[in-house]
């Protein structure tokens, strides 16, 4: 009878179990092969990943969540444009598996988050490369880490990139209950800045004003009353030079009328789906100039700035010290994303919560 070579034939097992082990990684994952309505082309497939190779790091995605951004991408009214077949989503916090041969700055176990925009975020196992992740504490936590990439870093960059903002000045901002507003005024309390937001009336607008304050906001008003309020008129608190809008129509032409003398107001978004109406006497004689900002024009200009390493390193410190927190937030399953997509784009602005994918 042939004697067995114990440990030959463990190594062989364990070898045998790894190698299965590797095989049986099953994704989950949202992908549409078309432009549409999210909950029409959106399909939720099951593929098997590969193990990663060289650079490329095999993750389990834990969480990751619905911008408006994603809902347009899929809609084919965003800019960028994927190559269909296309997993959906664009941020995510996620948490290392197994490492190709050749990485070298991250390890199993490690927390990341995406450093690149277009990665495919939807999914509940991913195989990506080495430089296309961060790694973050696992201090951080879900929600703030999943939604770490896109409205914490809109927020900053609009508060660092077009006015000096220093303590004791003021911002003025609509969509305050937006994401990025509640980034907004978490990093002006947090920087010793006024901020003064502006939100549509609602039946709960006494909750939502206590809400945001606690946030940081030094004042909230409804659009009816930031027409007529002397908060700023009596100088209870500076003219604001930086305006921040992601409404537009009336709304924005009413705010800016509240900026000091070669004020800014910068778009980022457009919520009403009306033009911003400039009005000329602002334009002349108080010479107001008007800017956009699309944080993923940023980050391919920036992607390895100095700027954006400290930007990340600031963010994170903040969240660390709990001086900043997620925004309203539900957390749910992939299987419900029909519902949560139609729920994510709501027009009329009154939700004021992002949903986030929960991975399972």
């Amino acid at each position: 009878m042939q004697k067995i070579n114990s440990r030959r034939f463990f190594q062989k097992s364990f070898d045998l179990r790894q190698w299965a082990r590797k095989m049986a990684i099953l994704a989950k994952a949202l992908k549409f092969c078309k432009y549409g309505e999210a909950a029409d082309v959106l399909e939720l497939v099951q593929e098997q990943l590969p193990p990663p190779e060289k650079n490329q790091v095999l993750v389990k995605i834990l969480a990751a969540p619905i911008n408006p951004s994603d809902i347009n991408t899929i809609q084919g009214k965003y800019p960028v444009k994927p190559k269909f077949p296309a997993i959906a989503g664009n941020e995510c916090v996620a948490k290392i598996q197994e490492v190709g041969s050749c990485v070298k700055n991250l390890k199993i176990g490690q927390c990341v988050v995406p450093f690149v925009a277009g990665l495919g975020t939807w999914s509940t196992h991913a195989v990506y490369d080495e430089d296309q992740l961060l790694p973050i504490s696992d201090k951080i936590g879900l929600a703030e880490a999943a939604t770490l990439t896109v409205n914490p870093c809109t927020a900053y960059r609009m508060l660092k990139d077009f006015v000096e903002v220093l303590p004791g000045h003021c911002i003025i901002q609509n969509g305050a209950n937006s994401a990025v507003g509640q980034a907004v005024h978490q990093l002006c309390k947090a920087w010793g800045i006024n901020s003064v937001g502006v939100v549509r009336d609602r039946p709960d607008i006494q909750d939502l004003k206590n809400y945001l304050k606690k946030l940081g906001a030094t004042e909230v008003l409804t659009e009816e009353e930031v027409r007529t309020s002397k908060i700023l008129k009596e100088k209870q608190l500076p003219k604001p030079m930086l305006a921040l809008n992601c409404v537009g129509g009336k709304n924005a032409t009413e705010i800016s009328r509240h900026l000091d003398d070669k004020g800014v107001m910068v778009t980022y978004g457009g919520m009403a789906r009306e033009p911003i109406a400039v009005a000329t006497a602002a334009l002349i004689f108080k010479d107001i100039s008007h800017r956009g900002f699309w944080i993923t024009r940023w980050t391919n200009e920036n992607c390895t700035a100095p700027e954006r390493f400290e930007m990340f390193e600031n963010l994170l410190k903040l969240i660390e010290q709990k001086q900043f927190i997620a925004p309203v937030h539900e957390m749910v399953p992939l299987e419900k994303y029909k519902e949560a997509t139609k729920a994510s784009l709501d027009l009329k602005g009154f939700a004021g919560k992002k949903y986030i994918f929960k991975m399972q």
